[in-house]
């Protein structure tokens, strides 16, 4: 038998994990976070086991209203079997451990070998990213969707049933369906097909457990984009946000319509060369995930958790200067600083726009730095793909093994 010794880095990396959770708990007790979101998700668990109107009810001080899905709605129902106070200790257990998992998913998708050592470390220090730190506090579930989507696409193309978990994610919030049109624009016409597939089941679960709801959902709920909240609002780090703010309107309009256009072509159209022309898969996947964010009509901060496996892939690419900004940026809370009382967002001067909006921001300079990098000068010799091509490339064969 054989005895791994305690070494003062493990012990090191294990007291700073400690001493990180220990923290955010205090704040959690000190603050009385409510984490609304939690709140919404137990009363659309509830509607559905009482059979009352999905989408018509609205729960915290904020009147939130519930806004996914009515087969998200089916999965929420084990929230109304606990306490509420139990129930938000599991979420924020949970999401600690999503973030575990997630850094170890995006460490294996960057090619980078995951000890425990660093592995606790990044958790310790991934909780106080800001999209991290806020999805535990509002009690979200953007880690679930993130793991979900990059386990799926992570896996050999040939591994059974690739693209099943990318629909669900897509089933319980529509953002992540915009990586099916990512797969069929790259060629991955199977996976793309079992991802659509996979999606159409969720949405006919969701019509034949709740009819009304559904055919409320999507052929009204879904399009009144306004029931998530404001879209000028500083908390929205998309780009309607930042052009709402920057034009001091509620209401972008054509401007916006056409950025989020063209955002999306180019955004596409980069992801599909660094996948068909760089045999870049990484950064494929974080340009799609970057495109998505920034043309979504909302993204909340905290939706942005790809900041994770962004992190990782810049570290594997040994580009730190980068990483360290993209740390900075994802740390700085800057648009939490700026005035945002009321009606402030809408009145802030030009040089309270940068640190107003620096996701967005941030995220199309990432865009460009994409095209740079999946350019002609990349080159499939210098590409980084993901270690489950290279085992298959090594082999000759398809394998699943080792996917998870």
């Amino acid at each position: 038998m054989t005895y791994r010794t305690v070494t003062p880095r493990s012990l090191a990396a294990v007291g700073a994990l400690a001493l990180s959770l220990a923290a955010l708990a205090t704040l959690c007790v000190a603050r009385r976070i409510p984490m609304a979101d939690t709140l919404v998700y137990r009363a659309e668990g509830a509607a559905v086991v009482d059979g009352t109107d999905l989408y018509g009810f609205t729960v915290t001080e904020w009147q939130l209203p519930a806004t996914y899905p009515p087969f998200a709605a089916i999965l929420f129902v084990p929230t109304t079997w606990l306490p509420l106070d139990a129930l938000k200790v599991v979420f924020v257990i949970g999401n600690a451990a999503l973030l575990a998992l997630l850094v170890r998913l995006s460490w294996r998708f960057a090619g980078m070998p995951a000890g425990p050592v660093p592995l606790l470390a990044a958790v310790a220090v991934g909780l106080w990213l800001e999209p991290v730190f806020q999805t535990v506090l509002f009690g979200q579930i953007n880690l679930v969707l993130v793991c979900l989507v990059l386990w799926d696409l992570s896996r050999p193309e040939h591994a059974l049933g690739k693209g099943f978990a990318l629909g669900v994610a897509a089933g319980i919030k529509l953002t992540p369906a915009v990586f099916i049109v990512y797969l069929l624009v790259t060629g991955r016409v199977r996976s793309g097909l079992i991802a659509l597939a996979s999606f159409t089941g969720t949405v006919l679960l969701g019509a034949l457990v709740l009819p009304e709801a559904s055919g409320e959902f999507w052929t009204t709920r879904v399009f009144e984009t306004g029931r998530v909240g404001k879209a000028w609002i500083v908390d929205n780090q998309s780009l309607q946000g930042m052009l709402g703010r920057f034009l001091h309107t509620p209401e972008p309009g054509v401007v916006w319509v056409v950025a989020a256009g063209l955002t999306a072509v180019a955004g596409l159209w980069i992801a599909r060369r660094a996948v068909v022309g760089a045999g870049l898969e990484t950064w494929g996947v974080l340009v799609t995930a970057l495109t998505a964010l920034l043309v979504s009509p909302i993204s909340w901060s905290h939706h942005w958790v790809w900041c994770v496996p962004l992190l990782a892939v810049l570290i594997a690419e040994r580009r730190f200067r980068t990483a360290a900004a993209v740390g900075v940026v994802w740390t700085a809370r800057s648009f939490w600083i700026v005035p945002h009382a009321g009606e402030l967002d809408l009145r802030l001067p030009w040089w309270q726009q940068v640190p107003a909006s620096p996701y967005p921001l941030f995220a199309l300079g990432l865009l460009a730095f994409a095209a740079w990098r999946t350019g002609p000068g990349a080159g499939k010799g210098s590409a980084l793909v993901l270690p489950v091509q290279r085992a298959e490339a090594g082999s000759g064969v398809s394998t699943t093994a080792g996917t998870g």
